[in-house]
């Protein structure tokens, strides 16, 4: 460890139960997924310490974290969420769109065809 209170950030990300290893802490801090305090982070090896907050994009989520303390082990869930407080915005709910969101329209037509529609051709070409 560098000093109390401090570690990698890929370290803390695996012990944080963010990533489920190391290296892939690793590979998502050098692809540019991790910002601390707003600042990319471009290596596995930056450190982080308590009182950082951390942005930290995902597949389909976007966590934001504030670094209380740095990890000692990767241990239950239970001693993981003494690591951080979540202060991540509340998801949408997946039945809700944005207010400003239309929905798709297709005209007949046009685009691809239907199975139904396909179907159909299939039976005049064959008579």
């Amino acid at each position: 460890m560098a000093g109390e209170g401090r570690q990698r950030i890929d370290k803390w990300l695996f012990f944080s139960r963010a990533v489920k290893s190391r290296s892939l802490g690793a590979k998502l801090a050098q692809s540019g997924g991790v910002r601390c305090n707003g600042q990319k982070l471009g290596q596995a090896s930056d450190i982080v310490k308590t009182g950082d907050v951390l942005t930290i994009t995902l597949d389909r989520r976007i966590l934001v974290y504030k670094v209380l303390l740095a990890g000692e082990r990767r241990g239950p869930a239970e001693e993981a969420r003494k690591l951080y407080d979540d202060i991540s915005p509340a998801p949408t709910p997946r039945d809700q769109a944005p207010p400003d969101a239309k929905p798709p329209l297709r005209e007949a037509g046009s685009g691809r065809p239907t199975k139904k529609e396909r179907r159909a051709t299939d039976r005049l070409r064959d008579q």
